[in-house]
C-alpha cells in the first residue's frame, strides 16, 4: 500500500486524516512536530506527504524546504489555514505540489491525493494495466485479473519501484539501498525477490552489470 507521512500537531485533525487515510487502503505514519517528521523520512520511504505549516519545532515550509535540498522528491501537499498569496507563494518556492486551505472537503483532498499518485507513476488513472494483470497505485496492489497476488512487504516494495519506473534501468544499487533498512541488502536476496516478482507475470530485465528493467511495449 500506498505510505503518507501527515505532519500535523492538531491531534483530533490527525487522528480523522488517519482514519479517512487507512480506509482508503493507504499506510499513515503520523508526526506532531517537524523533527520527529524529519527523523521518519530518514527511516522511511514515503509516496506522498500531507505538511501543516504552523508545528512545532520549525514550520512546515522549513522542512519541506530542507526535505527537497537533501534531495527529497517525495510529493507534497500543504494543508494550513494560510491563504494569502505570499504564503501561497513561499508554499510552491520550498517545493511543495500542492497547496489546500483548511478546513478542506475530504473527497477533495482524496481527489488531491490520487491525482499526485497518478502522477508520480506516469498514469493516467488510478490503475496500471500490465498485460493481463493490473497494479493499483494507491494499495501497491498485483491483481490477475480479480486475484490478489500476495507479496511479502519487501516485495511490496520493489513492486512499486518497478511500476514507477517501466521501461527505466534501475541499478542494483538503488535497488539495494531499498532493502538495506530491513537489512536484506545482500545481492542473493534481491535475486530472491525479483524471481518472485517475474513468477507473478511481471518481465524483468536483468541488465548484465548494471541492474534491473520492467519491460512493458
Amino acid at each position: 500500500m500506498a505510505r503518507i507521512l501527515l505532519v500535523e500537531d492538531d491531534s483530533i485533525l490527525a487522528e480523522t486524516l488517519s482514519d479517512l487515510l487507512e480506509g482508503e487502503g493507504y499506510d499513515v505514519n503520523v508526526s506532531e512536530d517537524a523533527e520527529k517528521a524529519l527523523e521518519l523520512t530518514y527511516q522511511n520511504e514515503y509516496e506522498l506527504m500531507l505538511l501543516d505549516v504552523n508545528i512545532p519545532g520549525f514550520s512546515g515550509f522549513e522542512l519541506l524546504n530542507m526535505l527537497r535540498k537533501s534531495g527529497n522528491t517525495t510529493p507534497s501537499i500543504f494543508l494550513t489555514s494560510m491563504s494569502d498569496i505570499a504564503s501561497l507563494s513561499r508554499g510552491f518556492e520550498v517545493g511543495a505540489d500542492d497547496y489546500l486551505k483548511k478546513p478542506f472537503d475530504f473527497d477533495e483532498l482524496l481527489v488531491r491525493i490520487q491525482a499526485l499518485l497518478r502522477k508520480s507513476f506516469k498514469a493516467n488513472s488510478n490503475s496500471i494495466k500490465y498485460n493481463n494483470l493490473t497494479y493499483k497505485i494507491a494499495t501497491n496492489e498485483l491483481y490477475n485479473k480479480a486475484e490478489l497476488i500476495l507479496f511479502s512487504p519487501l516485495e511490496q516494495k520493489l513492486l512499486s519501484i518497478f511500476f514507477k519506473r517501466i521501461n527505466e534501468t534501475i541499478t542494483k544499487q538503488e535497488l539495494l539501498y531499498e532493502l538495506e533498512s530491513a537489512r536484506e541488502s545482500s545481492e542473493g536476496a534481491l535475486r530472491v525477490y525479483i524471481n518472485k516478482l517475474r513468477k507473478s507475470g511481471l518481465e524483468i530485465q536483468t541488465i548484465k552489470g548494471v541492474g534491473y528493467r520492467l519491460v512493458k511495449a
